[in-house]
Formats: C-alpha cells, structure tokens, sequence
C-alpha cells in the first residue's frame, strides 16, 4: 500500500495539480492538509471520477482535512480526542486495508508569546496520549501530515534563524522525541539520513529556487507498520509546478501482509 501526505494549501486551488499527481504517482491513500473547504465545496466528483473514495473533515477557509483511497474507507475518528471545544479541523482517523491511518494537521504555534503557541502544545500533548492508545491495539497504524515540526536543525536551512519559531522551538522538538520514544519510527530517516530532505519552501525570497526549506511534513509509523515499510520519498515535482502548494508530498510503501 502507498500512502502519502500532502498539505495542498486549498484544494480547489490545487485541484488541477492534485488530480495530474494522483495519475502520476498512483498513491493508495492520500492524507491531504489544509484543504481550506467544506464538504459542500470539496471537489468530490472530480476525486471520485479520479478512482478515488472520500472522507474529510472540513472548515470554510481555514484546516481541514481529508483522505482519499482507492480501498474502503473506515472512519474511526473525526476529531483528536481530548477537548471537546476543540472545533478546528485538524485530525481524522480512518482504517484502510486493516491499518489506521491518521490524517494530522497540527498546529503551527506563531507567535510564540500569544496563546497559538500554547494550543499547539496542548493539542501536542492530546496527540500523544491518543497514540498510547492506539500503541494498546498493537495493530499497525500510520500518522501522516503537517506536523509544522522541524526535529532537528538538520530538518530546516536555517536554523539560527528558525531558534525561536514555534516549528523549532525545544518543546517542540523535546515534543516529537518523546512520541518517537513511544516506538514510533519516522519513515523518511529510515531511508535518507542527509541534510536537505525538505518538505515545505516558502513562497517569499525564493526559498524553493534556493533550495531553502524545512521538513515538517512526516510518516510516522507503529512498530507493526515499520516492520512492512518498503520505501519512503519525498517527492519535489509537485513543488516545481506552476502554482503550487508550498508543501510537496510524501509517500511510504507498506506491505499490506
């Protein structure tokens, strides 16, 4: 099963882009972010005429959420458990081909000394509680999205100038270590260990002509998924296209048994 991540920055914008990669690429599920839709305004026809079944979570033009597959669709979950004001549309969990797959749009945290910063750590820390959980099943299981974390200073181009974003701020970072520790593994590493592996560049200052980037899209997986992963990659191409998202995707191959 190829499973990818993509935070599309408005899929009606992206839709022409989205529909040209599905063919391309092939995925089985795609974990879309930042959809910036509802699901009156979701381009469902187009995506279903594409071979693919739909679930989202979706909020007028902000968030959102959605998967797409070419499998069944369970839904299991449509919000983060934990706080049930919450009404941001940031998470939906659905279990595809046997594995859970959770679709995660975390949030970004800026500006560090307004309240943004404290309800990512918060909703950070309902995340891992939600994973000890899911850890229980001991069923194989795949977080994928926009996690708006940079783990380490080789995940960004800058980092003396990135020290005080919310993306690489020590709590956050001590944050994604800690759910690391849980035994989740992060697929990208697994295949490229190099500086560079960038999965977000600015539209501003020609940050993607320069190569100036930051990984904050991820592949984490269950100890039951990573003993089936088969590849990781990020794919650049998206990025290159005319009016693209200022993400790229990026997929994992697992075996389904």
């Amino acid at each position: 099963m190829k499973i990818a991540t993509w935070n599309v920055n408005s899929v009606r914008v992206r839709e022409q882009l989205l529909i040209k990669w599905l063919g391309t690429a092939a995925p089985d599920v795609v974990c879309l972010q930042e959809i910036k839709a509802t699901e009156k305004t979701f381009p469902l026809g187009v995506i279903e005429s594409a071979g693919y079944n739909v679930t989202l979570v979706g909020q007028k033009s902000y968030n959102g959420v959605a998967i797409l597959s070419k499998h069944a669709i369970e839904i299991e979950e449509t919000k983060l458990p934990g706080d049930e004001s919450d009404e941001e549309a940031r998470f939906l969990q659905t279990k595809v081909d046997g594995i859970s797959i959770a679709c995660i749009y975390l949030p970004n945290g800026n500006p560090i000394d307004g309240p943004k910063f404290g309800y990512k750590l918060a909703w950070m820390e309902r995340l891992y509680s939600h994973v000890e959980r899911l850890l229980q099943s001991e069923s194989p299981f795949v977080l994928a999205g926009d996690f708006n974390i940079c783990p380490t200073d080789a995940d960004v181009y800058d980092p003396v100038g990135f020290a005080n974003d919310a993306l690489c701020r020590p709590e956050t970072r001590a944050w994604f270590r800690k759910l690391l520790y849980l035994g989740l593994t992060d697929a990208v590493r697994v295949f490229n260990q190099t500086l560079g592996t960038y999965t977000y560049w600015d539209y501003q200052a020609g940050r993607w002509s320069k190569d100036e980037g930051v990984r904050i899209d991820h592949l984490l997986l269950s100890p039951q998924a990573a003993d089936r992963l088969e590849a990781c990659e990020i794919d650049r191409e998206p990025r290159g296209k005319n009016k693209p998202s200022d993400h790229t995707p990026v997929w994992c191959k697992i075996r389904t048994s």
